[in-house]
């Protein structure tokens, strides 16, 4: 079954390939000819990822799924949450968001912080989400170089690693991008797909 991935990020394809496995064959946008980044303006990670798979739904008529992520660090009051992957810069300077969260938890005991991922799916021109998250704790520096975003600085609970120092198939059991998309490919097993 073919499906398309609202994401140009090589990172989160290989992520969603792995988990979903060889019954699907996952299209990104750049496939179907769509080049420009969807919109994200909503003020939820829930109204983000159905942004974003509503534009490549109408674009290409294809079904299609979307995500969004956010680290939400208690200290912070929930932030950089929907904010996450552009907390520093206009871009997703993954560097530059680093250096800024820790220099907002300078001083803070409290490094309790949770990632939260939202999957939109539209099959059928039917709507659905699905959520994945995972507690854990914000490092007191970057450790590790496997991953992306905060990856360097997120302990997952139970853990005395960094998802950057875990290997993809540890991370992807554990991470609340996992989560959300073994939802995700459980529904779709499950509709018969």
């Amino acid at each position: 079954m073919k499906l398309l991935f609202a994401t140009h990020n090589a990172h989160k394809l290989a992520e969603a390939r792995a988990l979903l496995g060889d019954r699907f064959t996952l299209l990104t946008p750049h496939d179907c000819g769509v080049d420009e980044e969807p919109p994200e303006t909503q003020p939820t990670l829930e109204g983000n990822a159905l942004q974003k798979a509503r534009y490549l739904h109408r674009r290409t008529g294809l079904d299609c799924f979307a995500d969004d992520t956010g680290l939400e660090v208690e200290a912070l009051g929930g932030a950089p949450g929907v904010h996450s992957a552009r907390y520093a810069t206009d871009g997703h300077d993954f560097e530059a968001n680093n250096r800024l969260l820790l220099r907002n938890l300078e001083g803070q005991s409290n490094r309790r912080a949770r990632f939260r991922t939202v999957v939109a799916l539209i099959l059928g021109g039917e709507e659905h989400l699905f959520e994945g998250c995972v507690e854990g704790c914000i490092a007191e520096r970057p450790a590790g170089d496997a991953g992306f975003g905060y990856d360097p600085l997120f302990r997952p609970e139970g853990s005395d690693r960094t998802f950057a120092q875990m290997s993809a198939d540890e991370k992807n059991a554990l991470s609340h991008r996992g989560r959300a998309m073994r939802r995700l490919a459980e529904y779709l097993h499950g509709a018969g797909k």
